[in-house]
Parts: structure tokens; C-alpha cells; sequence
């Protein structure tokens, strides 16, 4: 079946759709138990005015992950009339993430949503993709194959290095000649990398598209990836709630947004007021098509945006609005395309009996983004094994390989009493 929503003419049409999925998506949500009180007091009839829609609580990680999985499906969810096609596992804001349903109808959206990537990146009916996304319960990989047949671009779905070798990896693009690389920045540098010391030059290769997701793309790595690959870099941005959203289109300042499909708002993140275009605020959410089983309302997903009308009249994406990423969130690391909540990671961490200490740094190494976790030792504990430990714990936990480093005692004290805030948590990615 044709995908819906061929590409809006006019801010008035997106304007339109808007006005009434907002209607639809506040009434698909009265159908949850969970929003039952919330939201008698809103005037469907008004929805278009913007002191109306604030009306509408937010909807944040926090309220998320307090519920448990027998409340989150059976009180969260609305069942839809087509039934559950699959389950998309959440980027994990706790350690244990959830898998959201969808239904035949939402999957049709979201492949929608991920389908216009490939056009705002310049692919073409006749190009060939290999995708090194993940293929597994989180959905980027399987998703764009899946796109890419229907567009029409023959597909190698070679998943991460945990699915095909880096070496075979290398020697699949050398045999297959695909125009465009999906995966994420950090393995896409990886994969160069390890093709420069095997004295493979990517850049004289086939590939002439970069397309990446799920991780903060820097201009520095941009210009290392570029320019390792020989092609040119378009980076994508969504989330699992809501799907992908928007793509680079060629043009600076960030993001293309799909607002015929998401209702975006960027808001202060401790007031909740409407930030003036240029300023950055925390971007809120809400889905408008691929609402069917899980109706986000006003989705805080913790990122911090710079929004601009972007009304230059360029291309056929130039009827979207941009968001720039700050490449930070409040409240959480986003590492190797997963969600670290900050409050979580910080009770696991005390949990801990051979740790007295610690704090959390989001570095680049070598190309690749990394969790550093320096910790001191309690008395009577022995470095090593405590180090160890806490290795596998991580990674059990939050699916993330984590660098320790053990500190001598009074370290973490010494740094942190001239910060008027403990800074336990600091991304110095570039």
C-alpha cells in the first residue's frame, strides 16, 4: 500500500493538518485510563489557540518510567482496531526500557516518516544502500531496509559490527559498490578507521551519501567523516515515540521537521513558556499520525533545540520549519543511540557498596563516543575487582560499554567543592 502524506505545498496546508490532528490526537488520548481526569478540562473547539493547547499537561520521562509494565499497556495504551503490527523498544531512559506497541496504521506513518530521509539526502530509485544500524529489537535498522525497498534502492542489510564484522563489512562496500552508507557517525568513523590501517582508501569507493542517526554529529567529526568517506554527511533526527521527524536537506541550521506529522513546540525547560525563535528550549512533541496505540501528548523528550521558521523558498523541504540540536539533553546522556537517564544512573551508581564517589563524562575517543565513569574506592575494597564489576553492572544495565577509572580518595571532593552544583555529569563531546 502507498504510503499517505505526499509532501505539504504550503505552511497553510501543514497549518490545516495540524489543526485537526490536534483534535484527533487529544481525543485518542481521553481513550487511555491514563488520561482520565487530565484532560476534561480542555476545549477540543480551541485547540488552535496556543493558551489552550498549554493546557495539556506535559509528558516526560519521569511520569514514563514510574509506571510499570502492566500499567504502561494496559493503562497507557489504547488498543487500535487493527491490532499490534510490532514493538519498537524505547532508547532507554531507565535501565529497563520499554517496547512500544504499533499498529498496522502507525507503521505506515512511520515508514513514512523515514522514507523522506532518503529523499532530502538526494537518494534516487536505482541507488543501493548498505545499512550498518543495528538489527535487532531497536527499530532504525530494520526500518530503513525496509524503506529503502520501497523506494526503490536496493539494500544490503548488513547491521552493526555485532551483526556483520568490521572486515566483512569493509569487503561487502568494496564488492557491492553502495551509493549511500546508513549507520551511526560513530561507526561510520569506525569503520574508516579501520579501512585506513587495512590501507583501504572509502574515499575513492562508492559511497557518496552518509546517512546517520541516533548520535550527536559534531562538525569536526562531520568534516573527519566527510572527508574519510569521499561523500557527503545528512544526519536525521527522531525518536522512538514519535518516529523519524526530520532530516538535514542540504541546507545549513539543523533539521527539516515533518510538522505535518508532529506538532513540535520549543518551550523553556524549567518554566514551560514558549521561547522566542533563535533561543534555545526543550523540545515537546506530539505525534499526529503514529498516535494509535501510544498517544503522546506533549512529549518532553528532554533534547535542546534552536528553532527557525527557515522560510528560504530552497527545495522541496523548504515548506518545513528547522530545528538546530544543541547536542544535549536535560536530564539524560544520549550515548551510542541509547538514553541514559541522569537520577537513574546516579541511584545505580550509590547502590554500589565498594564506591564512595564518582562522576560520569561523555568523551570522543578515537573517533567514537565514550562513557568514562571515575569512581572512588571504599575502604576495604579492592580496586580492580570493584573496577570489574562495575564494568558488567553497566552494561547489563544500560547496554553501554563504559570506560572506569579509579581516583584516589578526596579527588571527586576536591573538584566538586568549587562548583556551586555537584557536576556529576558533563558531556565535553566536541
Amino acid at each position: 500500500m502507498t504510503p499517505p502524506l505526499p509532501l505539504p505545498n504550503s505552511r497553510a496546508e501543514i497549518a490545516k493538518i495540524q489543526s485537526e490532528r490536534k483534535r484527533l490526537a487529544v481525543e485518542q488520548a481521553k481513550r487511555a485510563p491514563f488520561f482520565k481526569g487530565k484532560l476534561d478540562h480542555i476545549r477540543l473547539d480551541r485547540l488552535d489557540d496556543p493558551d489552550e493547547w498549554r493546557k495539556i499537561p506535559i509528558l516526560d520521562k519521569e511520569i514514563l518510567r514510574n509506571l510499570s509494565d502492566a500499567e504502561f499497556y494496559e493503562d497507557f495504551c489504547v488498543k487500535p482496531p487493527d491490532g499490534i503490527a510490532e514493538y519498537w523498544r524505547s532508547g532507554g531512559s531507565t535501565g529497563k526500557p520499554l517496547f512500544y506497541p504499533r499498529s498496522y496504521t502507525d507503521i505506515r506513518y512511520l515508514l513514512r516518516s523515514f522514507s523522506r530521509t532518503f529523499s532530502a539526502a538526494g537518494a534516487r530509485r536505482g541507488d543501493s544502500a548498505h545499512v550498518s544500524f543495528p538489527l535487532g529489537i531497536h527499530p532504525v535498522g530494520q526500518i530503513y531496509g525496509r524503506c529503502a525497498t520501497h523506494e526503490g534502492i536496493t539494500v544490503n542489510w548488513a547491521g552493526a559490527g555485532t551483526n556483520t564484522p568490521t572486515l566483512l563489512q569493509l569487503e561487502l562496500i568494496a564488492r557491492m559498490k553502495p551509493t549511500i552508507f546508513l549507520g551511526m557517525p560513530g561507526f561510520a568513523l569506525h569503520l574508516a578507521n579501520v579501512a585506513v590501517a587495512q590501507g583501504i582508501d572509502l574515499s575513492q569507493g562508492s559511497v557518496k551519501v552518509v546517512m546517520c542517526s541516533a548520535e550527536p554529529v559534531s562538525e569536526g567529526k562531520r568534516h573527519k567523516i566527510e572527508q574519510l568517506w569521499g561523500a557527503r554527511l545528512s544526519d536525521n533526527f527522531g525518536m522512538t515515540e514519535a518516529g523519524m521527524m526530520g532530516a538535514e536537506d542540504g541546507g545549513p541550521g539543523g533539521f527539516r521537521i515533518w510538522t505535518d506529522m508532529y506538532f513540535i513546540e520549543v518551550l523553556h525547560p524549567e518554566t514551560f513558556e514558549p521561547v522566542d525563535d533563535g533561543e534555545e528550549g526543550t523540545l515537546v512533541t506530539t505525534a499526529l499520525f503514529s498516535n494509535n496505540v501510544t498517544p503522546f501528548l506533549r512529549w518532553n523528550s528532554g533534547d535542546l533545540v534552536v528553532y527557525s521558521e527557515a522560510d528560504d523558498g530552497e527545495g522541496p523541504f523548504s515548506v518545513f520549519p528547522r530545528i538546530r540540536h544543541a547536542h544535549r539533553t536535560t536530564g539524560f546522556f544520549k550515548v551510542s543511540g541509547m538514553n541514559v537517564n541522569h537520577a537513574d544512573f546516579e541511584d545505580f551508581m550509590f547502590r554500589q557498596q565498594a564506591i564512595t564517589d564518582f562522576k560520569c563524562e561523555l568523551l570522543t575517543v578515537n573517533d567514537r563516543d565514550q562513557m568514562r565513569v571515575s569512581i572512588e574506592i571504599a575502604r576495604g575494597s579492592e580496586a580492580e575487582s570493584a573496577a570489574s564489576a562495575l564494568f558488567e553492572r553497566i552494561r547489563n544495565t544500560f547496554e553501554i560499554s563504559a570506560t572506569i577509572a579509579v581516583l584516589e580518595s578526596g579527588t571527586l571532593a576536591r573538584e566538586f567543592e568549587a562548583s556551586v552544583k555537584t557536576p556529576r555529569f558533563a558531556d565535553k563531546r566536541p
